[in-house]
Formats: structure tokens, C-alpha cells, sequence
């Protein structure tokens, strides 16, 4: 290896987070060809984990490392959203969590790279892609090992697990979450319901934090949020709430 390329792996190697993936079009912009890619391979510095994405040889890579490739790297929306922005929060411990499985969100013009999907994470990753919410507002900053990636704040992770919701999370579960959110900054829940396009998750997510007799919910200006007309069956044979025009399980209803 020449020394310009040495002293080019040696800035890589220094100035790269330990545990992410790295993308070969991310490079290419940096200026390592793909050639100089291939020999960093071939030298056992780096090892492909499909096409279009490396690691570090020993590195241990979970799948918020690749992650961070989307996000810092390809520009992407994509991040760790619902009950699995609550768990990386520390919100959810009270519920019972499967670490094997990974909920990711992202727009509806944004899908998983191929080498994302075809890599063997240790964990089942469920992606969703929706414009229900904006792609950049609600979003906050997450330490994990020697980087950093955005994930749901705890207000909207709860909205995505309502959107979930009922074939995919259970209501009376995310009624239990919602408990535990007593300190949500009323502006950022406002905002979040303002330009939420789902009259489910609206009226949905005002139920429960009213319901669970938040100080946050009184300082929510309601009537700023449009929750649209007519009823909406949540669930079949459930109790009608009369205030907000959803029908919801029963259990839910009666729940304290």
C-alpha cells in the first residue's frame, strides 16, 4: 500500500465512529475509489456486508450502526420509531419489550437499501413507511456506544405506535405507555398534533392523555387540531367514547 493510501485508511480509521457501516457511495465522495475500497478488503481492513456497504474487520455492528449510515451518510428519514424509540429511551421498561425485534419508520419515498435488508442484524427488523407525520419534527438525538442517531421522541414514538394500532400494537398497551409520558412538553405535543394527517392517531393519542390525567393535556390548544367528523370504529363490538367519536376496546375503556 503506498503511503498516501496508508495515511488515507489511517484518517478513516480515526476519524469513523467504532460500530457503524460504512457506504461505498459515502466514501466515493470522500475520495476512496472503489478500487481503494476493494484493497481494503482484500488487506483485511474492512469486510463487505453487501453490496454498496462495509464495516470494520472485528467490529461489532448492530443495527443502529447501520443506522447511522442511513441517516448520516445517505441523507435518509429513516430511524428507530414506536415502542422501540421508547425501549432506546428507557420508557418501556415496565412493559414487556422483545429486544429481537426492531421497529424502524421512514417516509413513503424511502426504503431500506438492499445490503440493509439482506444483513443478519440478531434482531427482526419490521420497517413501516408512512407521511403521517412530517419526516424531520418530532425527532430527537440518541447516544449510542461512539455515535449518535436520531429516534422518536416519546410523543411521537407513541403517535407511531397508535398508527400501529390496532392490527400491529395493542391499544390498551399504548394506553399504558402514554402513563408514563408525565413530563412531554405541551408545545412539542401541539405541534405534532397540528401536523399529524391521521384522524386515528389524533383522536387516539387525546383520549389517552386525557385519560391518564396528564398536567401536560391542559395546556394542549385543542381546538388548533383538526380530529375531522363523523365516528371512527377503532375496533369491532367496542364501547363508544362519546367526546372524541372512537369506538375502542372495552378493556380500554373500563382500564384506570
Amino acid at each position: 500500500m503506498s503511503t498516501q493510501n496508508a495515511s488515507k485508511l489511517n484518517h478513516l480509521l480515526s476519524t469513523t465512529p467504532a460500530g457503524v457501516v460504512l457506504t461505498s457511495s459515502w466514501l466515493n465522495e470522500r475520495g476512496y475509489s472503489q478500487a481503494l475500497q476493494k484493497q481494503y478488503r482484500k488487506s483485511q481492513w474492512y469486510r463487505s456486508i453487501g453490496t454498496g456497504a462495509l464495516i470494520r474487520e472485528g467490529d461489532e455492528v448492530d443495527y443502529l450502526g447501520g443506522v447511522y449510515a442511513l441517516q448520516m451518510q445517505l441523507g435518509m428519514a429513516i430511524h428507530p420509531g414506536a415502542k422501540t424509540a421508547l425501549a432506546l429511551q428507557g420508557r418501556a421498561h415496565y412493559l414487556s419489550f422483545n429486544e429481537q425485534r426492531a421497529t424502524l419508520f421512514g417516509p413513503l419515498d424511502e426504503k431500506l437499501p438492499k445490503w440493509y435488508n439482506g444483513y443478519d442484524w440478531g434482531v427482526e427488523i419490521n420497517a413501516k413507511s408512512s407521511d403521517f407525520l412530517p419526516r424531520d419534527l418530532g425527532l430527537v438525538d440518541l447516544n449510542h456506544k461512539s455515535f449518535q442517531i436520531k429516534v422518536s421522541s416519546p410523543a411521537r414514538a407513541v403517535m407511531e405506535c397508535l398508527y400501529l394500532a390496532p392490527d400491529h400494537q395493542p391499544l390498551l398497551e399504548v394506553y399504558e405507555l402514554m402513563e408514563g409520558l408525565n413530563n412531554l412538553r405541551p408545545a412539542s405535543v401541539q405541534k405534532l398534533l397540528e401536523n399529524c394527517t391521521s384522524i386515528k392517531v389524533k383522536r387516539l393519542f387525546l383520549y389517552m392523555a386525557e385519560k391518564a390525567g396528564h398536567d401536560w393535556f391542559s395546556f394542549l390548544r385543542t381546538e388548533k387540531i383538526s380530529l375531522g367528523s363523523g365516528k371512527r370504529m377503532i375496533v369491532s363490538g367496542g364501547s363508544l367514547n362519546v367526546k372524541y367519536q372512537i369506538t375502542i376496546p372495552r378493556e380500554l375503556q373500563s382500564a384506570k
